[in-house]
C-alpha cells in the first residue's frame, strides 16, 4: 500500500534561504522534543514516589510517545516525506499514530483528575495504579491494532476508515473542550473551598497542569486537524510536497517538546527530579540548585 525506500532523499533541496531554515526548524523541533521528554521519562522512573502518583504515570506514558515522536522527527522531518492516501516513503502511519496514543492518554488524564477531584472516596477505592497502567497499555494497542487493520485493507477502505478516525478524533476534541471547561469550573469553586493542605496544593497543581496542557494540544494539533478535512473534503492534493515543508506538520510534532516542558513547568517535584536526577548527572551543578 505504501512504500519505504532504503535510500530517501532530504526534504529541501538546499537552493533557497527558506530550505535551509526548514531544514534546521525541523532538526530543532526533533532534538528539542527527544531531550524534554526523554528527560521526563526518565525523571519519572527514576523517581519511586512520582511513580506511585497515577497522575504521574498519565504524563510517563505521553512522554514516551514524545520521546519516539522526536526520534521518528529526524525522518519525517528532514527527509522527502508525506503520510497520506497516496503516501510517499512513508512509515505505513506509525509515526504519525504517535499523536492517537497521546490524544487518547491525554483524555484518559481528564476524565482521572475529574474524577479524582469529584469523586475522591470512589476515586481512591477503584482507581488504582495499576488500573491506570492498564489504561495507559489500552491506549496504544488500541491505537496500532485500529493502524494494522488499517494497513491490511485496499487503500480505498484505508481512506475510508481514515476518514472515520478523523470524525472519532473530532468528538474526542468536542469532548476534551467540555471537560476542560469542567474542570475549570472544579478547580475555581470546588478546591477553593477545601482546607489548605497538601492534598488541596496537589489536586490544584494536577488540575491547573492538565488544563494547560490539553489548551495548549489542542492549540497546537487543531489546525492540522481542519486541514485535513477541508483536503478531503474538497478532493484536492496536500499543498505542501512533504511533512518538513508543512508548517501544520510541524506543530503537530512541536506538540512532543511542548506537552512534556509543561510538565516540568508545572509540577516542582518533576521538575526536580529532571534536574537532580537526570540533568545534574550531566551537569552537577545543577544538583545543587
Amino acid at each position: 500500500m505504501v512504500s519505504l525506500n532504503l535510500t530517501v532523499p532530504l526534504a529541501v533541496d538546499f537552493n533557497d534561504a527558506e530550505d535551509y531554515f526548514i531544514f534546521i526548524t525541523n532538526l530543532l523541533i526533533a532534538t528539542t522534543s527527544f531531550l524534554v521528554a526523554g528527560s521526563v521519562v526518565l525523571g519519572i522512573m527514576c523517581k519511586k514516589e512520582l511513580r506511585a502518583q497515577n497522575r504521574f504515570i498519565f504524563m510517563l506514558n505521553t512522554s514516551i510517545s514524545d520521546t519516539l515522536t522526536g526520534l521518528g522527527g529526524y525522518y519525517i522531518g528532514l527527509f522527502d516525506v508525506q503520510e497520506g492516501y497516496p503516501s510517499k516513503n512513508g512509515t505505513y502511519f506509525i509515526l504519525p499514530s504517535l499523536l492517537g496514543v497521546n490524544i487518547l492518554t491525554i483524555m484518559s488524564a481528564q476524565v482521572d483528575r475529574f474524577l479524582a477531584v469529584v469523586y475522591p472516596y470512589t476515586y481512591n477505592r477503584y482507581v488504582s495504579r495499576t488500573v491506570v497502567i492498564g489504561v495507559c497499555v489500552s491506549c496504544w494497542f488500541y491505537t496500532y491494532f485500529f493502524l494494522l487493520v488499517q494497513n491490511l485493507i485496499t487503500i480505498e477502505m484505508a481512506a475510508r476508515m481514515n476518514a472515520y478516525g478523523i470524525l472519532t478524533m473530532q468528538i474526542i476534541i468536542i469532548l476534551k473542550v467540555l471537560l476542560n471547561v469542567k474542570l475549570y469550573l472544579i478547580a475555581k469553586y470546588q478546591i477553593a473551598r477545601e482546607p489548605p493542605g497538601p492534598q488541596r496544593d496537589s489536586k490544584k497543581e494536577s488540575l491547573r497542569l492538565i488544563i494547560v496542557v490539553v489548551v495548549c494540544f489542542l492549540a497546537l494539533w487543531t489546525p492540522r486537524f481542519y486541514y485535513i478535512i477541508v483536503v478531503q473534503v474538497t478532493r484536492s492534493r496536500y499543498m505542501f510536497k512533504n511533512n518538513a515543508s508543512d508548517p501544520f506538520s510541524m506543530m503537530i510534532r512541536f506538540t512532543a517538546t511542548c506537552t512534556p516542558g509543561l510538565y516540568i513547568w508545572g509540577s516542582p517535584a518533576l521538575r526536580e527530579a529532571v534536574l537532580k536526577t537526570v540533568w545534574g548527572r550531566v551537569c552537577p551543578p545543577l544538583r545543587k540548585r
